[in-house]
């Protein structure tokens, strides 16, 4: 089997923008990508929750595409900086290959992030855009190695498909956070918002607790929670709902966020978490970003996202945050799902602490 390439090239993210479209372009044509053999499903079980092994400086995080297209240029600002950060870099086949929208064909991306998954020096797996496209590989991936040597899988988006089947079927913490289409392409122009979420990635691979705040909100409902932290973008969760993948709620912190939906597509998902019982007996909600498109002329819905979702979780007694700094934004932080925390609702604002 072929191997992968390690990234190693010079430090570029100080460098100003001419230079470091020059370095990156000799960088590319050094670069060599590999394929990787396919391997069977493995039969869909609960498994006890799991903490992957946290990095250390010399560990090896390996990037792939399950979903999107991406550019092996685009990738190099994420690349360098996690060098940075002392870990060590495998670019996976699917980077740079293109079919239509995805990045490769189903049973190249299936591939990569089998090998990926499959392979022990690699420790995490960084889904390098979203898009879609992790919902036509998921039933093809075997799992067997992965549950036997578990690894962090970080991504947002469309990879929700990966956290939300991980944590339904297996009980494997992941990173839900940015991936390397967000990365700042000059770290130095980077706003401190920017680069303080960039960080929040490095500081969950490492081990680090995790806590956040989020300003208080008229339509907050007070109150304190804990329990494991379950979620992802909302639309996607909608369309995992009755498959192998679909989200398990009870006693669970649900947190969700999406973009670019109509008012009318957030209340329709709403009354699908709701109908479907998830709602229910949550432990807390968490409500991130929800960017919503303008109503359409004389088909306005009337209900803001604040009006729609309290509606919705009016009869439960669970504390409910909003405008919490996840989602498809600036201030996207890391999140560990699969891992418990105690959220905390009060009139001054929200904390989410990991416990």
């Amino acid at each position: 089997m072929t191997p992968f390439i390690l990234f190693n090239f010079p430090i570029l993210a100080n460098m100003n923008r001419k230079n470091f479209i020059t370095t990156a372009a000799a960088v590319l044509a050094s670069l060599s990508f590999s394929k990787v053999g396919a391997r069977s499903p493995l039969s869909v079980s609960q498994y006890a929750p799991i903490i992957p092994p946290y990095l250390k400086p010399g560990d090896l995080i390996g990037i792939t595409s399950p979903a999107g297209y991406i550019t092996r240029e685009d990738i190099i600002p994420a690349a360098t900086l996690m060098q940075q950060w002392g870990f060590k870099i495998r670019v996976g086949y699917t980077i740079g290959k293109r079919n239509y929208t995805f990045g490769g064909t189903d049973a190249e991306r299936l591939q990569d992030l089998q090998q990926m998954l499959d392979d022990p020096q690699v420790k995490a797996i960084m889904c390098a855009r979203g898009g879609y496209g992790a919902v036509r590989i998921v039933d093809g991936i075997d799992w067997t190695q992965f549950k036997s040597n578990p690894k962090w899988i970080i991504g947002f988006s469309d990879i929700t498909v990966l956290h939300s089947h991980i944590q339904r079927n297996l009980g494997i913490a992941t990173i839900h956070s940015k991936m390397c289409n967000s990365f700042p392409r000059v770290w130095d122009d980077a706003s401190p918002l920017q680069k303080e979420t960039i960080l929040s990635i490095q500081k969950a691979l490492i081990g680090e607790k995790i806590q956040y705040s989020a300003p208080s909100n008229n339509f907050n409902r007070t109150g304190t929670a804990r329990g494991i932290l379950v979620g992802g973008n909302l639309k996607t969760l909608e369309s995992l709902a009755g498959s192998v993948s679909d989200i398990n709620t009870d006693g669970k912190i649900l947190f969700v966020e999406d973009t670019g939906e109509y008012l009318y597509s957030v209340d329709r998902m709403f009354w699908n978490l709701k109908r479907s019982g998830k709602l229910t007996n949550l432990a807390g909600l968490i409500v991130g970003g929800l960017k919503t498109k303008q109503d359409d002329p004389g088909e306005y819905f009337g209900y803001s996202t604040y009006e729609i979702i309290a509606s919705k979780v009016k009869e439960y007694r669970y504390p409910v945050c909003f405008e919490f700094p996840v989602g498809h934004q600036i201030d996207n932080f890391a999140l560990k799902c699969g891992v418990p925390y105690e959220l905390s609702v009060s009139e001054s604002g929200t904390t989410l602490k990991e416990i």
